[in-house]
C-alpha cells in the first residue's frame, strides 16, 4: 500500500481510512510478535496470528486478507457463519473462541477449521455429529480454566487427559490438535501460560499430535509467546475497542 502522505485529501474515504488503520495495526502487532520471539530464541513463523474480528463486519475481514491475514477468529456462532459465508471466496481459517452450545456445534462444524473451546464431553459428541454430517475433519482444541472466576469456559487441568482422550477417540472426524488458555484474573498470565506450557508437555506425551498452544491476547501476547504459544488471538490491539454500530454490514 502506497504511503497515505501522497494521496489527495478526497481519497480519505472512510474505507480507506479504515483500511490504513488497519495495515498500520497489523504491522504494530506483527512487530510485537518478531520482537517477543527474538527475545526467547525463537522463529516468528512459528506463531499465528489470529485476529479476531467480533462484532466488526465481513469488510474489515477482507481488508484482513489484503493484507496478509490468514486466520481470523470469532466467539459467536452468529456472526462466524454470516462472515464465513460472506467471505468464502478469500483463503481464510476460521478459528471458533468462544464458549459453544451443543445446540450451535453443528453449524461451527460446517465453516471452523480450529474449535479452541471444547470443554465438556457433551459438547466433544456435539462437533463429532457436526463434523460427520458436514463430512469434514474438525480441529479442536481443548480449553484449560487456570482461573478461579466462574463463567469463563475452559476445564479443570484435572479434566484435561479425560477430555482429550475423548476427542482423539472421535477420529476421524475429530482431531485433537492442543490446547489453549484465556489469561486468569487473579494471576500474573506469564504464571498461568507457565502451568499451561506443563500440562501441555504432559498431554504431548500421550498424544505427541496435539502440537497447538493457543494462549495471549492484545495485552499478554509477548508472555504468552516467552512460555511457547503457538497461536496467539488478537482483537483490539488491531481493529480498535469500539465496536461499528451496525456490526453486520
Amino acid at each position: 500500500m502506497s504511503d497515505s502522505t501522497t494521496l489527495p485529501p478526497e481519497a480519505f474515504t472512510p474505507a480507506r481510512s479504515r483500511a490504513v488503520e488497519l495495515e498500520r495495526n497489523v504491522g504494530i502487532v506483527r512487530s510485537r510478535i518478531h520482537t517477543a520471539c527474538r527475545a526467547v530464541g525463537r522463529d516468528p513463523s512459528d506463531v499465528t496470528l489470529v485476529v479476531v474480528t467480533k462484532t466488526w463486519p465481513a469488510a474489515d475481514v477482507r481488508t484482513l486478507a489484503a493484507l496478509g491475514v490468514t486466520d481470523v477468529g470469532e466467539n459467536q456462532d452468529q456472526q462466524a457463519s454470516a462472515k464465513a459465508a460472506e467471505t468464502a471466496d478469500l483463503p481464510l481459517r476460521w478459528h471458533f473462541l468462544g464458549q459453544l452450545q451443543r445446540n450451535k456445534a453443528a453449524s461451527v462444524a460446517r465453516y471452523a477449521d480450529l474449535v479452541h473451546s471444547v470443554d465438556r464431553l457433551s459438547l466433544v459428541d456435539a462437533l463429532a455429529r457436526g463434523a460427520e454430517r458436514a463430512e469434514r475433519r474438525l480441529r479442536c482444541l481443548v480449553q484449560v480454566n487456570l482461573d478461579s472466576a466462574p463463567g469463563r469456559g475452559g476445564a479443570a487441568p484435572s479434566e484435561l487427559p479425560r477430555l482429550a482422550d475423548a476427542v482423539a477417540a472421535r477420529a476421524p472426524h475429530l482431531e485433537l490438535a492442543g490446547v489453549m488458555t484465556v489469561a486468569p484474573l487473579d494471576r500474573s498470565p506469564a504464571l498461568a501460560f507457565e502451568s499451561l506450557a506443563v500440562l501441555h508437555e504432559r498431554l504431548r506425551d500421550t498424544h505427541p499430535g496435539a502440537v497447538i498452544r493457543s494462549a495471549g491476547m492484545s495485552g499478554d501476547l509477548e508472555a504468552a509467546i516467552a512460555s511457547g504459544a503457538t497461536h496467539v488471538r488478537v482483537g483490539s490491539a488491531i481493529l480498535g475497542t469500539r465496536a461499528p454500530r451496525h456490526p453486520a454490514a
